[in-house]
């Protein structure tokens, strides 16, 4: 059998941090490599390196290797491989307020990584976001051990933009649902006017 051309899928990343919190301190991962069945594919992960490869149904292999800027904590990170991509939620070995500075060890811009602007909140805007917001707290995720499952999760919700319009977006929309909340009262007052007049009328004609 002819080997397969070797591609780099697209890796995307957030992150959370938290110096208290251990389940509010991780890294969001998520390798695309669509048309993986998780019986082709293999995923390593150890304090410093996730490496994936995967054989797809399109006639391509994947390939990844991503040596981290910090350490990780493998035996409580999790993972849910898809038909589409494979979502890991890393837990960060140390516990600091501050962000890492880049997801991996160099510097060097690397072509295939890009930010999940859906799921990233700025480092001084995390404490606001959604309890629903942190990974660990959604049901069904499954450990390193069980490579899978992440149950029926949106993972949307990930980020705090739920609203779609990433971490920054989501607080305008909500002030702007208050704004006409403040304006409903004239609206009922009106609308009770309108429904007495209606009602003298009926009154004349009968």
């Amino acid at each position: 059998m002819p080997e397969l051309p070797k591609l780099h899928p697209e890796v995307t990343w957030a992150q959370r941090s938290s110096t208290t919190d251990v389940e509010r301190n991780y890294l969001y991962v998520n390798i695309k490599a669509p048309d993986v069945a998780r019986a082709d594919a293999s995923l390593n992960i150890t304090s410093k390196n996730v490496s994936f490869a995967g054989d797809s149904k399109k006639g391509v292999r994947y390939e990844v290797s991503l040596d981290l800027f910090g350490e990780i904590d493998p035996e409580n990170s999790k993972t849910n491989h898809t038909d589409r991509d494979v979502e890991l939620v890393l837990r960060k070995k140390e516990l600091k307020e501050e962000y890492w500075p880049r997801l991996l060890e160099t510097k060097q811009k690397i072509h295939f990584l890009k930010t999940d602007f859906d799921k990233w909140v700025d480092e001084d805007e995390q404490d606001d976001a959604p309890e629903e917001d942190y990974a660990n707290n959604f049901g069904g995720f499954e450990g390193m051990g069980d490579q899978g499952g992440l149950g029926n999760i949106d993972f949307s919700k990930l980020g705090a933009g739920l609203e779609g319009m990433g971490g920054a977006g989501g607080a305008p929309g909500a002030e702007g649902e208050g704004s006409d909340e403040e304006e409903m009262p004239e609206l009922d007052e009106g609308d009770q006017k309108a429904e007495g007049a209606k009602s003298s009328k009926i009154q004349e004609v009968s």
